[in-house]
């Protein structure tokens, strides 16, 4: 079995039903399932190149050395079921702001676990890599495909069924999505950091995990019927849940910031107004506006015009990840 250098790229996808919380941090095994949208405008391209004179395996993020720590158990599992121990060079550039909560681990680790499966030659199936993605990053389970996808919980130890499936292809229900950026740069308490701070402080956490299932039913017959406003309100729902869980942690996780609560009031708003648009907000201050079709441009320019919004982005629900060359 050769190896040789690969690239792939996946798009950064946003939970409508919120993942907040895991259940076995070691194998990144989540609490409650999930459902996103995975983006097209929003994504990772990663080369991952074996080299034979290395003798440590290297990142470059967005064309800056970065610690590899997070990558090298991936590319083990790689080398293990290659039988390759050459070591790696990873080069990764997001379309986006890093770590800023726009799920750039989760594209990352999606484009990682494609390019290493092409470099290594190891062929692995769709739900395989999408438990390869999960052990680097929970939600870039969800970024190996595209459209509408759902992550199971799973219900063994091995995390062998917790692995993400597509519920309905971005074509089938052509959303859009403006992303309203509020604050340039990483945020302050990671995901991670934030999700176990909750999990192990907040009182509203079990209630949060038991509200799920029922978010999952309710959203996968939306989206089946498509239809928006059930959508929106069972999304609307989740992620104001996730946040409350939150809040109510010691001490507490406060990922807004003034403009961010100026642009959920602005998408309430629109709707009530006849917008076809909801809000969703993930662990950090940036808010994500899906849309009905056509409804994009006038939703970006209200969101552009929200004191405090640095910029906006425009895309479309996209495709899952692929290998590039």
């Amino acid at each position: 079995m050769s190896v040789q250098p690969a690239t792939a790229r996946a798009g950064a996808n946003i939970a409508l039903v919120k993942y907040w919380g895991k259940r076995d941090a070691r194998l990144n095994l989540p609490a409650a399932g999930s459902i996103s949208v995975t983006l097209a405008g929003l994504e990772t391209r990663t080369t991952v190149s074996p080299l034979p004179e290395l003798d440590a395996d290297e990142l470059m993020l967005d064309g800056q050395p970065a610690s590899a720590e997070r990558i090298v158990p991936v590319l083990d599992r790689y080398r293990m079921l290659s039988g390759q121990d050459q070591h790696c060079r990873v080069e990764s550039t997001n379309s986006f702001p890093t770590g800023a909560g726009l799920a750039s681990s989760a594209s990352g680790f999606a484009a990682l676990v494609v390019a290493a499966d092409a470099a290594f030659g190891t062929r692995l199936d769709a739900a395989r890599l999408s438990e390869q993605a999960r052990l680097g990053s929970g939600s870039a389970a969800r970024s190996i495909f595209g459209g509408f996808v759902e992550m199971a919980a799973g219900h063994g130890d091995d995390g062998r069924d917790a692995v993400a499936h597509p519920l309905l292809d971005a074509a089938d229900w052509p959303l859009e999505v403006v992303v309203a950026i509020t604050e340039i740069g990483p945020k302050s308490v990671s995901s991670t950091d934030g999700m176990n701070r909750t999990m192990k402080t907040s009182p509203y956490y079990p209630a949060w995990v038991d509200s799920v299932p029922e978010d999952l039913e309710r959203a996968r017959q939306a989206i089946d019927a498509t239809d928006f406003e059930a959508l929106a309100e069972v999304s609307e729902s989740s992620a104001l849940k996730m946040h409350a869980s939150a809040l109510a942690a010691q001490p507490g996780l406060l990922y807004w910031n003034p403009a961010t609560v100026a642009c959920l009031h602005e998408v309430r708003a629109l709707r009530a107004a006849g917008t076809g648009v909801f809000f969703t907000v993930d662990a950090g201050p940036q808010v994500k506006a899906i849309c009905l079709p056509g409804q994009g441009a006038r939703v970006a320019g209200r969101l552009a015009g929200v004191d405090g919004v640095e910029r906006v982005i425009e895309t479309t629900l996209g495709p899952g990840a692929g290998v590039l060359t």
